[in-house]
């Protein structure tokens, strides 16, 4: 007589598909952040008689992630190996919320590089705040996410859902806009990586220099968003990038100068403080338009990436 399946030793299968289950169990918390292309204009900002450095950042559809799987046994030494600021967030979150972590295990990702103008080093602090979020079931007002950020860094406005102008170093948003523009971007990377923290002094002296160009390039900037004109916000960022030139040149930025209006862009876009530049298309460019881009860039001995920005 056979033996009924019931009473039959465990497969291997079996074992794997117990396995995959018990798996999909787990509870795994996430916070995801999106990360910018630069600056769409960058400059002095005027605050109870001070200088400050101000920016409109360019949000990019490439993100941060931080995961929090609770229950593994972890250390955070060892689980965030290189990402000290986001252990001092994880810190200072949990002192602000009077909260302690359960025991687990914390991973992360990104899609973002370091020091290229990304804003990485941000996205990876409002992604692990979110993720903290998750983990308690709270929702941290922007403000108090403004408040750890300045106890960590001088940083951008990725916690936004919003274009503002921003104070990196204050974390103190001083307008924001209603008008959302996606653009499209057509950028290389100059090769490299820039300490952001080492340029505030040099970039504040060189504001001073040049205060009036900078007050009617963020003028324009503010009515070209209050209109919804997204070509004028894209002229506005070739001004700002060009104003940047003497103090965080670009390698190429004559180039893409030169040719843009034979390449049909409708601007430049620069990560001042980063290693990024880029041609800026209020309409998504076809494959032609693709095409004739990547051999330019390819004559300049780089290799373009092609994004979309906006929130």
């Amino acid at each position: 007589m056979g033996i009924s399946n019931s009473s039959a030793a465990p497969t291997a299968r079996d074992a794997l598909f117990s396995a995959a289950q018990s798996a999909s169990a787990r509870t795994v918390y996430s916070g995801v952040c999106h990360g910018t292309l630069g600056e769409l204009w960058q400059g002095p900002c005027e605050q109870d008689g001070e200088l400050h450095i101000g920016l409109i950042s360019l949000p990019v559809r490439k993100y941060s992630w931080m995961h929090y799987l609770p229950g593994e046994d972890g250390e955070d030494g060892a689980d965030l190996a290189g990402k000290d600021k986001c252990r001092r967030a994880i810190d200072l979150y949990l002192q602000h919320h009077g909260k302690s972590l359960p025991p687990g295990r914390w991973s992360h990702d990104s899609e973002l590089p370091l020091g290229k103008g990304m804003a990485s080093s941000t996205a990876d602090l409002v992604a692990t705040i979110r993720c903290l979020d998750r983990v308690f079931g709270l929702d941290t007002p922007v403000p108090i996410v403004a408040d750890l950020l300045r106890g960590i860094e001088r940083s951008d406005s990725v916690f936004l859902d919003r274009y503002a102008l921003y104070l990196s170093g204050r974390q103190q948003i001083v307008r924001s806009f209603d008008t959302s523009p996606r653009l499209h971007a057509c950028y290389i990377d100059e090769g490299g990586t820039v300490e952001t923290e080492k340029l505030a002094d040099p970039l504040l002296r060189h504001y001073q220099r040049h205060l009036p160009s900078y007050r009617r390039g963020l003028q324009q900037a503010i009515e070209a968003f209050d209109g919804g004109d997204a070509a004028a916000i894209c002229e506005c960022a070739t001004h700002s990038a060009q104003l940047a030139q003497w103090v965080t040149p670009k390698a190429h930025f004559e180039a893409l100068a030169q040719r843009r209006r034979e390449l049909g862009a409708d601007g430049i876009v620069v990560a001042h403080t980063g290693s990024l530049l880029g041609y800026l298309f209020v309409s998504r460019p076809d494959a032609a338009r693709m095409s004739e881009l990547s051999s330019f860039f390819r004559g300049l001995g780089r290799q373009c990436r092609f994004a979309e920005t906006g929130l």
